[in-house]
């Protein structure tokens, strides 16, 4: 039995971290200059197209994501930027319903450099964890981003499967009911 004056284990109270003061935490530099120049070196042109656009919806909203995405959590020390656009393939491809942003770092991976095998082989590791569907739809949006892109040495065009070759011509019966009497 515990004492009156000794708190038991369970006490939420004494199970609570101490508070954190602004000294305890490690500063999150944000540059939204060195976000902008990166994301110019990630998706050329596109970007400003794109980030204009968004900007006429919501204000400010692009250059907090500029400044927090690019200018931030790019920027720590850790992964290599080819690191981080596989890191990005994979949990775009996992999300799915997010084709518009997976086709954009499709194509940003090929511009630093990534083979289209290397993309593709991204997407056809996920199936088995994010499932067949998911992966499927990942291979089609790199396929169509692999046909608008030109060629590069690594990686010829004629390599690439179309996104039609990724889906079936005709459906695949499911059961003998279903199919076909021939």
């Amino acid at each position: 039995m515990t004492s009156p004056t000794t708190a038991p284990a369970t006490d939420p109270a004494a199970l609570a971290p101490a508070p954190m003061a602004p000294a305890d935490l490690t500063p999150a530099p944000l540059d939204r200059e060195a976000g902008y120049a990166l994301l110019a070196d990630l998706a050329g042109p596109v970007a400003a197209a794109t980030l204009g656009g968004l900007d006429g919806l919501a204000p400010g909203f692009p250059d907090w994501i500029v400044t927090s995405l690019f200018g931030g959590t790019y920027q720590r020390p850790g992964l290599a930027l080819r690191d981080r656009q596989v890191a990005n393939l994979a949990a775009l491809t996992a999300l799915g319903g997010v084709e518009p942003q997976l086709a954009d770092h499709v194509r940003n991976s090929l511009r630093i450099g990534l083979a289209r095998e290397e993309i593709t082989e991204v997407i056809v590791h996920l199936a088995p964890y994010v499932g067949v569907p998911k992966a499927l739809a990942g291979l089609r949006v790199a396929a169509a981003t692999f046909a608008e892109a030109p060629p590069t040495e690594a990686s010829p065009t004629e390599a690439s499967p179309t996104p039609a070759d990724l889906v079936p011509a005709s459906p695949v019966p499911v059961s003998p009911t279903e199919a076909d009497p021939a």
